[in-house]
């Protein structure tokens, strides 16, 4: 697998991410498809009394039908669709979270755990990888190289418009590195920089 670069477009297809998706699409809508054709199939496997509402059931099978048709459409451009695997993924790690709800509740048998495994478990790593893929080129990581140290030291000014090297330059130079003005520990770094500023330049130091 190939990470996007700068050079490579969000709207670009990676082909993995591609036949990944295609591939949950199909799955999606055959499962639902059977769900909607025999909803009773998958409780008499596990052990499970029949549902009085068998429609309720079929409903879910419908919503993972469509589920599938969403995953084919962001197969042609995952980078683009990513929303839809986001969804996706976020199903089917609440799903298997609802299931291990019921194991500790004596409400669902274990036997159901085959159908965790297929709709969600071994989806979680390829979807992950299609929504970093897609992370990766909206916001792609610079390829610039770091500044050196005598870079920083030729650049670099204080508030007065001289640069680090030429206050390093005959003497020793304190700098400190602070997050912002409203930081509660920078404020308090600096009150103790201001009460021994002038003991420190007494020994020779810039600040």
């Amino acid at each position: 697998m190939s990470l996007p670069t700068p050079s490579q477009p969000p709207t670009a297809r990676p082909a993995w991410a591609g036949r990944w998706l295609v591939a949950a699409g199909i799955y999606n809508l055959l499962w639902g498809a059977w769900v909607i054709a025999f909803p009773h199939a998958l409780f008499d496997w596990s052990g499970l009394e029949r549902l009085n509402h068998p429609s309720i059931w079929q409903c879910v099978g419908m919503i993972v039908g469509v589920y599938g048709v969403g995953y084919l459409i962001a197969a042609r451009a995952p980078r683009v669709h990513w929303p839809i695997v986001l969804v996706g993924l976020l199903g089917k790690i609440l799903g298997p979270l609802g299931f291990a709800w019921g194991i500790v509740q004596g409400t669902l048998p274990a036997s159901m755990g085959v159908t965790i495994l297929t709709n969600d478990l071994v989806w979680w790593l390829p979807f992950a990888m299609i929504l970093w893929d897609a992370a990766r080129a909206q916001h792609p990581l610079p390829d610039t190289p770091a500044p050196t140290l005598s870079d920083v030291l030729a650049s670099e000014r204080d508030q007065h418009g001289v640069t680090l090297g030429e206050l390093c330059g005959d003497r020793p130079l304190l700098v400190v590195l602070t997050r912002h003005a409203g930081c509660t520990f920078c404020k308090e770094t600096l009150a103790k920089l201001s009460a021994h500023k002038s003991d420190i330049s007494a020994q020779g130091w810039n600040i």
